[in-house]
């Protein structure tokens, strides 16, 4: 698999909404499944697009993305009070353990997919806690997002979260993406 960030030059794409034909709004709400009380994390947040969506409805939303530039062009649109930018890699988050009730990551997985990633997300999910992930699919149409050969099918990414000690709770392939609702063990 290639892993890569987004090309800072072309980020604006990211604000585009014709990405909610993917993942809308509404169906990323009720996976996550927020109340006010939580505190989440957007993996591969970008410049905010889906952060927004959340961050209403949250205690906490951290913004994680591993480049700083996403962060800056997020400022300069405006971030929610509820929100807070963290530069880090997926590998290697600045959380304590158990500290998340939640954790998001929209189009962004097969950026960081790896045992040593889920490894940690298992270490800063709280028990019980959820890990909704939205993502191309290999097994997709491939008109969209990032070459086939970068992806990953919906069954590697239940096997990886299963091996990380991960329940998985829903898990769907869809023409282009997948998703997959999964808490982490007790």
């Amino acid at each position: 698999m290639g892993f890569h960030t987004f090309d800072i030059d072309r980020a604006a794409n990211l604000d585009d909404p014709g990405r909610y034909r993917f993942c809308s709004r509404e169906e990323l709400l009720s996976l996550l499944d927020p109340d006010s009380t939580m505190v989440v994390a957007d993996l591969g947040s970008g410049t905010g697009f889906y952060t927004d969506d959340v961050a209403p409805y949250v205690d906490t939303c951290y913004a994680v993305d591993v480049q700083s530039e996403m962060h800056d062009l997020y400022r300069e649109k405006g971030l929610p009070e509820t929100v807070e930018t963290v530069t880090a890699d997926v590998s290697d988050l600045p959380f304590d353990d158990d500290a998340l009730d939640a954790a998001f990551s929209t189009m962004t997985y097969h950026e960081y997919a790896s045992d040593e990633s889920l490894a940690e997300l298992a270490r800063v999910l709280r028990p019980g806690g959820r890990l909704v992930t939205v993502d191309w699919s290999a097994d997709g149409e491939g008109n969209d997002g990032p070459p086939r050969e970068e992806r990953f099918s919906l069954g590697d990414a239940v096997s990886a979260l299963a091996d990380a000690g991960f329940t998985v709770a829903r898990a769907e392939t869809r023409r282009e993406t997948f998703v997959c609702v999964a808490r982490r063990g007790e």
